[in-house]
């Protein structure tokens, strides 16, 4: 197993895609604390993970609290012994032009999507260090690399936030042993985006602009996160890792 052996923390992984990763880094043989500000559904997920064998407990997460990310990695060192990774999956998104948005949105957006990656990774590093290492993996989005008619320039900018604090973890904290990886999805198919792409329309020029031709699932991100969480990308940090069909390639 890829991740045998290994102490992980996920945030915002009650449903979607951070759920979606939980479920496949327990069965990669990690230990998994994963976070989210929605219980019913965390403690179905921690349940289901359980109920197969699997090590993974749930605790609530806002991840705009520095307090609750402490509790959260001393639930990782108490329960399983040490943090050897850490996924900043948390995240909100909304669509529309800028002149759309307001200053308590553009706020919103940054608390969670920026401050939210700088608090858990602020906090993980100590306990990284004392495991004498560890892969944070930060969650940005295509929408980090380029610019877009469809979604607001707030979130535009939190998710170019997430790519360069990603590279100054990294670089920080190459020496601790300590790697920092951003990655980039494209569109998926995940609660966040399901109300957009119920409208057929809407689905099918989304589609009409991947040259693969489709949405990506939530396993097609998670499989790239697990690598950047595993061993096989020891000579790997401060990369940026995007899966978006071929979305930014044209």
């Amino acid at each position: 197993m890829r991740l045998d052996g290994k102490v992980a923390l996920i945030s915002g992984a009650a449903r979607g895609q951070g759920a979606c990763e939980a479920r496949m880094f327990a069965a990669e043989g990690a230990s998994v604390v994963f976070g989210d500000i929605l219980d019913d559904l965390g403690q179905q997920v921690e349940a289901e993970i359980r109920e197969l064998g699997y090590q993974a407990t749930y605790v609530h997460l806002d991840v705009t609290s520095q307090d609750q990310w402490e509790a959260a990695v001393r639930t990782a060192v108490d329960r399983y012994g040490k943090l050897d990774i850490l996924v900043n999956n948390a995240g909100i998104c909304n669509w529309g032009k800028l002149e759309d948005s307001s200053g308590e949105e553009w706020d919103r957006i940054m608390e969670i999507n920026g401050k939210g990656v700088f608090l858990g990774t602020l906090v993980a590093i100590p306990e990284m260090k004392k495991a004498g290492g560890g892969s944070i993996i930060n969650i940005s989005s295509i929408s980090g690399l380029v610019g877009q008619d469809t979604v607001t320039a707030a979130y535009n900018a939190s998710k170019g936030a997430v790519r360069l604090l990603t590279k100054t973890t990294a670089i920080q904290y190459a020496a601790d042993g300590i790697r920092a990886n951003s990655v980039h999805p494209g569109s998926v198919a995940t609660p966040m985006t399901a109300e957009r792409q119920s409208d057929p329309e809407v689905l099918r020029q989304s589609e009409a602009r991947i040259p693969l031709g489709r949405v990506g699932q939530p396993e097609d991100i998670a499989y790239g996160v697990i690598y950047l969480a595993s061993d096989e990308s020891s000579f790997v940090t401060g990369s940026e890792l995007v899966i978006d069909g071929g979305y930014t390639a044209t």
